[in-house]
């Protein structure tokens, strides 16, 4: 496809290199996007999945934070990052969402230090709460947010990078083939890691997660990795359909094979 080089940005050495950075962009934007989303919203909510009624007369309860819907979307992106740019880029892309989540905290941070127009208590400088106990709204996704946000980023860390690893590894093993091992392999690994951190930190370091005291904390903890797993693995399957078609339309959009456009050795030497 010819094109006129004077409508090229100098940066640009060419259409297609254009071309190929723009889709990077996208799957780059899309998965730092969600990951902001999710970070803010995270814990602020549950949504009750199922209900099972149960001989001993304590339900069980299967659900997720509100956060969890859009995350597996950032698997997703990451093995299109991986699949036609490479581990490094994909580790890289990861990197910058550890710094997206810093400064997402920063800026919530540095929103409730500064003077805002709440009544404050003048016996305790603390800012005064309404009828119900409750207070701004601002403050208490603050709250939220800063309980979760260690929890939030050991598991982001360990996930994704476990994700970008296991990814590359089904690439080696498989040599290539079998593009559903590599997607659902590492999505589903990734993402039990990532459950069972941010459950077990969210509850034992940021006291978040709505546990009833009255009931065995371990059978709780381990309905609520369950649930959010399998949550997740369901959508990791579906995922396996947008990623065959993804990943065969953009062979030919980007002028890219997988397979021979970056070495798999270089996967395997250090960074």
């Amino acid at each position: 496809m010819a094109v006129d080089a004077d409508t090229l940005h100098p940066i640009e050495a060419s259409h297609l290199h254009a071309r190929r950075e723009r889709v990077f962009l996208v799957f780059a934007g899309i998965f730092l996007g969600t990951l902001a989303m999710l970070n803010i919203l995270g814990i602020s909510r549950f949504i009750k999945l199922l209900e099972l009624e149960t001989s001993g007369g304590a339900p069980l309860v299967f659900a997720i934070a509100v956060g969890v819907l859009p995350y597996p979307i950032t698997f997703l992106c990451t093995d299109f990052i991986s699949e036609f740019y490479g581990r490094k880029r994909a580790n890289f892309v990861v990197f910058v969402g550890l710094l997206l989540n810093i400064w997402v905290i920063i800026i919530i941070w540095l929103g409730g230090m500064l003077p805002g127009f709440e009544t404050i208590d003048p016996t305790t400088g603390a800012i005064v709460r309404d009828a119900a106990g409750r207070l701004p709204v601002f403050f208490e996704i603050r709250a939220l947010t800063f309980g979760a946000v260690t929890a939030s980023m050991i598991a982001y860390m360990a996930a994704q990078f476990c994700d970008v690893y296991v990814f590359h590894f089904w690439k080696r093993v498989t040599k290539g083939r079998l593009l559903w091992v590599r997607n659902n392999g590492s999505t589903m690994i990734s993402q039990l890691v990532d459950t069972t951190a941010v459950i077990l930190i969210t509850h034992y370091y940021a006291h978040a997660l709505p546990v009833d005291p009255a009931q065995p904390l371990a059978r709780q903890l381990a309905l609520f990795i369950l649930t959010g797993y399998a949550f997740k693995f369901i959508i990791a399957a579906f995922d396996t359909i947008p990623f065959y078609i993804g990943v065969h339309y953009l062979k030919g959009y980007l002028q890219l094979d997988p397979m021979k456009e970056h070495d798999l050795h270089d996967n395997d030497q250090p960074e």
